[in-house]
């Protein structure tokens, strides 16, 4: 069964590259949700099919403006596209969780202009093999990255590149062993995971960010890595999301510890209408370019969801 999400919410970003990878991401979001309810209806798999496909699509738009308003205020505009799938398998002792995440917002506030907040591409992949009642014998792996340049802001509007795709790019595998309750609780632990950085810009790789040795285009870390994902109820029409990763590197410095938390509250009001609200919090010691303060994104708003 498919589960889409199309909704109107909040968001922040620059440049008609920008605006391009927006408007693509909008058309695929629509042409797969047309295809989805086409194939859905003609060819439903059977009951038995070994795999479960659902997800979710959503387009978040936000806008405000101020006319003679004594309080003040600038005027501004956001557009977010996030698709969110899920493909898991099953046979016998043997399961195949895995996940895709396509994300990408714009904003745009009085006098500064378009500016990216949101861009992402994660996939995660999670082989198990059933130990006992809930534990699995697994192996996982994620990759992260992003689809356009990023850039900070001085005061003055000036912008310096900070990230590209590639740069970075991360990916985490190895072996463990996981405790999977269900669907919407496990969490996996890896003592023996490997991480690769990737910063394929020269620019950012001759300066050394994100970790890597000042011309090189690599880092290998090896440690241990941790996953954990909860979702439930906190009332009949409001659920809470929950994403936890973290990674210390044997090899260097381990306690310094990079983690990765995202939280998502959904709350369904009718039929068609939702209000959302996320907060994605990250530490990294590697990442440079904010040294290691800790780096915080929020998202609210409400909007239109259509499921099938």
């Amino acid at each position: 069964m498919f589960l889409y999400n199309c909704s109107f919410v909040i968001i922040a970003s620059n440049s008609y590259t920008m605006k391009k990878h927006l408007l693509t991401l909008c058309f695929l979001c629509i042409s797969i949700a047309a295809f989805s309810q086409t194939t859905a209806t003609k060819n439903a798999a059977p009951k038995d099919t070994l795999w479960k496909i659902h997800g979710q699509n959503t387009l978040l738009i936000s806008q405000s403006s101020f006319s003679n308003w004594a309080a003040g205020g600038a005027n501004a505009a956001s557009i977010n596209v996030v698709l969110d799938y899920d493909f898991d398998y099953k046979k016998g002792n043997w399961s195949w969780d895995n996940k895709a995440i396509l994300a990408y917002g714009l904003s745009d506030q009085a006098g500064l202009g378009w500016r990216k907040n949101d861009d992402r591409i994660i996939l995660n992949s999670l082989l198990g093999y059933k130990a006992a009642q809930y534990w699995l014998y697994t192996f996982y792996a994620n990759f992260q990255t992003q689809f356009t340049n990023g850039y900070s802001y001085d005061a003055s509007n000036n912008r310096t590149l900070v990230s590209a795709p590639f740069a970075p790019a991360y990916l985490t595998f190895g072996p463990g062993f996981a405790y999977k309750q269900s669907d919407n609780f496990r969490i996996n632990f890896s003592p023996l995971a490997s991480r690769i950085t990737f910063v394929q810009n020269d620019s950012l790789s001759s300066i050394g960010a994100f970790g890597v040795t000042p011309g090189s285009h690599t880092l290998f870390e090896f440690g241990a890595s941790l996953d954990a994902y909860y979702k439930f109820n906190i009332a009949k029409n409001i659920s809470f999301e929950n994403s936890l990763k973290l990674f210390s590197n044997y090899l260097a410095q381990p306690q310094n510890i990079y983690a990765d938390y995202s939280g998502n509250i959904y709350m369904k009001v009718n039929k068609i209408v939702t209000v959302n609200f996320g907060v994605e919090l990250i530490s990294d010691p590697l990442a440079t370019t904010y040294h290691e303060a800790l780096q915080v994104r929020q998202i609210f708003g409400a909007g239109v969801t259509y499921k099938f």
